[in-house]
């Protein structure tokens, strides 16, 4: 049975497109099995996909933060066993950065990645046995499918992202909308009295609106949005099991560009997701029941952390001023009656 390694450490969004990949490679190889190196944080996610065998952690960031303190030495240590205890027939870096680079080499196999033109720091390039061109600037879920077929000797058909993982019981659908506003972007940040605009459209078709959050400043958002209607639900923390069933049994979902929205698409959730400074040609949502509302403000996409834009705007960020609740709710309820006509 060939077995494979994948490093692909972080962040959300970027796990999540790995998926379909396996997917793939499934469909090519059907007795092919993975294990995964990922950040601790996103280590639910590999597990979900049913060719992930063993899910193996890794805690750079937090790591990096007590480089020298005896539970760095002694989790470090754990790891550098668990990535090397097994002979691999190849181990593909789906990141392309010099500290994915460097953990692909401390597992044993033949080490794939893309070449100097194609990965995000062509440095890593230097680690692999085996260098794939993909050129730059499609989507990153395909240029992940293309890897992988590249390295596994199969052909790749360009359809739809099929991501693999349990989409819910389609009987068993709450009559929940989910509102992910948090982001860490302020640029990406839909302007507050939108949401506000959008709950009273929500509770007014009789859903009920949870916005979840995850961290302080996100709750106390959260806190202020629900205030719009009283079926607007303040939920307690979240990890990324209880999220995920929260998404896999919602009718639909509003997303700005955040992992969460990435997350709603690989459970096929109906999700309008709000695109401003960032350009969704390269990182929007992909699957079954999404839209991408992209800006066409004349700034947009700056790809800017903060908004700079110093004319007089009805709304801030200025370039989600065509990106009306009306627009948006209007979308959200096409992408609905498309999955209930299914």
């Amino acid at each position: 049975m060939p077995r494979a390694l994948i490093i692909k450490t972080s962040s959300l969004g970027d796990v999540i497109h790995a998926l379909p990949a396996l997917t793939d490679a499934v469909q090519a190889i059907p007795e092919i099995r993975f294990d995964w190196v990922v950040e601790e944080a996103f280590a639910p996610i590999p597990s979900w996909h049913p060719a992930v065998v063993q899910v193996i952690p890794v805690a750079l960031r937090r790591w990096r933060k007590a480089p020298f303190s005896r539970q760095t030495h002694a989790q470090w240590h754990e790891f550098r066993h668990r990535i090397g205890a097994a002979d691999y027939d190849l181990v593909i870096d789906a990141q392309g950065l010099l500290k994915s680079a460097w953990l692909t080499r401390m597992a044993s196999g033949e080490h794939h990645g893309m070449d100097r033109h194609s990965a995000r720091e062509g440095l890593a390039s230097l680690a692999y046995d085996h260098k794939h061109h993909i050129p730059k600037g499609g989507h990153a879920i395909e240029r992940l499918r293309e890897l992988f077929s590249s390295a596994l000797g199969y052909a790749v058909h360009h359809t739809e992202p099929d991501y693999g993982i349990f989409t819910g019981d389609p009987h068993a659908v709450e009559r929940t909308l989910v509102f992910l506003h948090a982001t860490s972007w302020s640029s990406k940040h839909w302007p507050e009295e939108y949401w506000q605009e959008m709950i009273g459209l929500a509770a007014e078709a009789g859903f009920t609106i949870v916005l979840p959050w995850g961290s302080e400043d996100e709750r106390v958002r959260s806190e202020r949005l629900a205030t719009a209607a009283e079926s607007a639900q303040v939920p307690p923390a979240m990890d990324l099991n209880s999220i995920a069933g929260l998404l896999s049994s919602a009718t639909g979902a509003i997303a700005v560009d955040t992992g969460l929205g990435h997350l709603a698409a690989a459970f096929a959730l109906p999700t309008v997701s709000l695109y401003g400074p960032t350009d969704q040609q390269l990182t929007g949502t992909r699957g079954h029941f999404q839209a991408q509302l992209q800006s066409d403000f004349g700034c947009a996409p700056c790809l800017q952390r903060k908004c700079s834009y110093k004319e007089e705007s009805e709304v801030t960020p200025a370039c989600f001023e065509a990106t009306t609740p009306d627009r948006v709710w209007q979308t959200l309820q096409q992408l609905i009656k498309q999955k209930e006509q299914t």
